[in-house]
């Protein structure tokens, strides 16, 4: 099969990437991706559905990483019998662009630039910065009602070119990148009121919501690595370098049901350009047939219900990261499980796009589309089965 996409959509992943589109293009990119009776053709049936919070709207900005990140951790914590709270997506933020431009500086402007981030940056700010309730730190200035970082990031990638083509820093330079965040973004608090109590971000972080992020491990699945073996996972949006453990592609999708099974949600980054994921109609599978080989009426069908699905091999999947049909667009949450009329099962996907599509901010995505274009996942490692941890070393 031939999987490669149009020059069309290569085009509109590398201006993602360059932030010359911002979040809201993607998902009115995938606006086209719809049948007319998609609902009414599927008919799912929960088999898992674990406790999360609230449909988010990470507005225009390329936060996705912090949403299902910090989406992952409240889940967290109704697992570990807590009350869940929602946590700041733009206190992580603030900060991930801030480490983000060090490393840029450090590596003398040799590294991708953009809103965009990894799972584990959420885990990394928590670590070093600690965490701040929603409700203090919003990042909305006034009049505003959803994230738009178009403007502050354009400044922010200007400026840092602009530093690193001197020959002598000071550490100004800091001051200047957190000046611009402080005016688009307000300044991140260092203490605050919080049901009575007065918090700092690291006391707040700690003793509210409580995880420790040593626990959590990342995993991905990629043949031309050695597999049960840490390795950097070489995308744009990991500019930590963050190593993750490498498993076999059908050991993607026997952890999650693992986690599942026993209560741990998973946190996803994944590509979510293919004409066969449709926001609007709430479903990713993988077609038997090749979208671009489809009859027009094929295409318009091709969300109304059920249909045959390919089944995905590690080459493929390979191939399609090696000629960048899959990239890093998107993180969600995986919540739980259903199955449809077929008994095909299908992941409980929680998204940060709010609550516009058929199933009001979820999505259902089968196992072979996570099989296929998965980048990575998140999870604690207790929820790993003893083999697999075994495996790895853990």
């Amino acid at each position: 099969m031939n999987w490669k996409k149009s020059f069309y959509i290569a085009s509109f992943l590398v201006a993602t990437s360059t932030l010359t589109f911002a979040q809201d293009n993607l998902i009115n990119a995938l606006k086209n991706n719809v049948s007319d009776n998609s609902k009414q053709g599927f008919i799912f049936t929960e088999v898992i559905n674990l406790a999360n919070t609230s449909i988010k709207d990470q507005g225009s900005s390329g936060t996705c990483w912090s949403y299902s990140g910090n989406s992952f951790l409240e889940s967290e914590m109704i697992r570990m019998g807590k009350k869940p709270v929602e946590i700041s997506q733009i206190f992580t933020a603030y900060y991930t662009y801030l480490e983000k431009a060090k490393t840029f500086v450090q590596l003398h402007g040799k590294q991708a630039q953009g809103e965009g981030g990894q799972l584990h940056d959420v885990l990394t700010i928590y670590r070093k910065y600690g965490a701040v309730p929603q409700e203090i730190y919003t990042g909305l200035r006034e009049g505003q009602t959803r994230n738009n970082f178009s403007e502050m990031s354009n400044i922010l990638h200007g400026m840092t070119e602009n530093i690193v083509k001197e020959k002598k820093l000071t550490p100004n330079w800091q001051l200047a990148v957190t000046g611009v965040m402080d005016a688009y973004l307000g300044v991140p608090p260092k203490s605050f009121q919080y049901n009575g109590k007065t918090y700092t971000p690291r006391t707040w972080a700690d003793q509210v919501i409580g995880i420790n992020p040593d626990d959590y491990v990342g995993i991905s699945s990629f043949k031309a690595y050695e597999y049960h073996k840490p390795f950097t996972l070489l995308i744009p949006d990991n500019w930590s370098f963050e190593r993750f453990y490498n498993v076999k592609m059908n050991e993607i999708t026997e952890v999650i049901d693992n986690a599942l099974v026993n209560g741990y949600t998973v946190a996803w980054a994944t590509d979510v350009s293919e004409k066969f994921f449709s926001w609007k109609n709430g479903v990713a599978f993988v077609p038997e047939k090749e979208f671009e080989k489809m009859s027009a009426a094929e295409q318009g069908d091709l969300f109304n219900g059920p249909k045959p699905e390919a089944q995905i091999t590690e080459d493929m999947r390979q191939a399609a990261y090696d000629n960048y049909s899959t990239t890093d667009d998107h993180g969600m949450h995986i919540v739980g499980l259903v199955k449809d009329q077929n008994g095909k099962e299908y992941y409980i996907v929680k998204n940060s796009w709010g609550a516009s599509n058929d199933y009001k901010g979820y999505m259902y995505a089968t196992k072979e589309f996570v099989k296929f274009k998965t980048l990575s996942i998140l999870l604690h490692k207790n929820a790993l089965q003893k083999e697999i941890k075994s495996k790895l070393g853990i």
